[in-house]
């Protein structure tokens, strides 16, 4: 019976001491950008040139979003694997296209978001100006002819219009 509980109390020794040691295992594993601060600082530099695809007006170095976070992960894990800033941006860009980029490049599929606003307000200046235009040429309204300026001062005074019919 001794046998039996010292090959239980080993086992339950190295369960024990496998469970206490597996976070160790995980801080290992865990992503060196906290005891590196170049890697560190390329982690935050590439974040904020991506784009968060579920909140698209903020950076993923600024938003909370689950994707976002695994974004991150996934920069400091490519960073960890020894990849340049640009091969990880070429890694982003194509697996989720140019809309991942903060500030897209120039190129002809994405010419009118880089245009467009440009184009918009040219387009609302053109449209003002020609409002302005012919508002300016309409001819003034002819002068009231002295039956109507009687009429109006009645109307003003507060006397009822009289029945020309």
């Amino acid at each position: 019976m001794s046998a039996m509980s010292t090959a239980g109390a080993r086992a339950l020794a190295l369960w024990i001491a496998a469970f206490a040691l597996s976070p160790l295992q995980a801080a290992a594993d865990a992503l060196p950008t906290d005891k590196d601060p170049v890697a560190a600082s390329r982690a935050v530099k590439l974040s904020e040139k991506l784009r968060c695809l579920v909140c698209q007006n903020q950076t993923i170095a600024d938003s909370n979003a689950e994707l976002a976070q695994d974004l991150r992960r996934q920069i400091a894990e490519l960073i960890t694997a020894g990849k340049t800033d640009d091969e990880i941006v070429d890694y982003m860009v194509a697996r989720y296209g140019d809309f991942v980029l903060y500030q897209p490049p120039v190129k002809p599929t994405t010419v009118l978001l880089w245009a467009g606003p440009g184009l918009l307000l040219l387009v609302g200046f053109v449209g003002l100006a020609r409002i302005v235009r012919a508002r300016r040429s309409e001819p003034d309204a002819p002068p009231l002819t002295v039956e109507e300026r009687e009429r109006a001062g009645r109307l003003l005074a507060g006397d009822p219009p009289k029945d020309t019919a």
